[in-house]
């Protein structure tokens, strides 16, 4: 006997619709969840652009909220955010686009604080060893190379 529940076009319709609206989503995202509702690629397609038609779905809004939300919340470096929207077959366009809606200003300002935070709370003596330790936690965050070194040249 089959358990699971099978859904018309306007009832998965209609619960991806609340799954959009709930939280920007991209594409990979819905295509993912019609996948687990069982819905038939010809239904997928249809509702996917019923999504897009009805403004459920955009990629560009995803990517803007997605990168503004990973830099404030996570404190998430530019590089990390662009590998993240990759992964979810943003175009590159749209990375583009959104790494924008990040403040350059708060951008550095976020960069010193995390800087002086994991600084502050590491106890190694050799600077050598420090310098690595906060550069691995920087690139790990997906901070450019370039800043967390001028960062580094800080600590004598």
């Amino acid at each position: 006997m089959n358990t699971h529940k099978t859904y018309t076009v306007k009832e998965a319709t209609i619960k991806l619709m609340n799954y959009c609206a709930y939280q920007d989503r991209c594409h990979q995202d819905v295509e993912q969840k019609l996948f687990e509702l069982r819905m038939i690629p010809e239904a997928r397609q249809q509702i996917i652009h019923t999504l897009i038609q009805e403004d459920f779905l955009n990629e560009e809004r995803f990517a803007q909220s997605f990168a503004r939300g990973k830099f404030r919340i996570k404190k998430w470096g530019k590089l990390r955010i662009q590998q993240e929207l990759k992964k979810r077959k943003i175009s590159r366009f749209n990375i583009t686009t959104a790494l924008k809606e990040i403040n350059e200003e708060d951008y550095h300002e976020t960069l010193n604080q995390l800087f002086t935070k994991r600084r502050d709370s590491l106890t190694e003596k050799n600077p050598v060893k420090l310098k690595k330790k906060i550069a691995d936690y920087l690139l790990y965050r997906g901070w450019e190379s370039h800043l967390i070194y001028e960062k580094l040249a800080e600590i004598k």
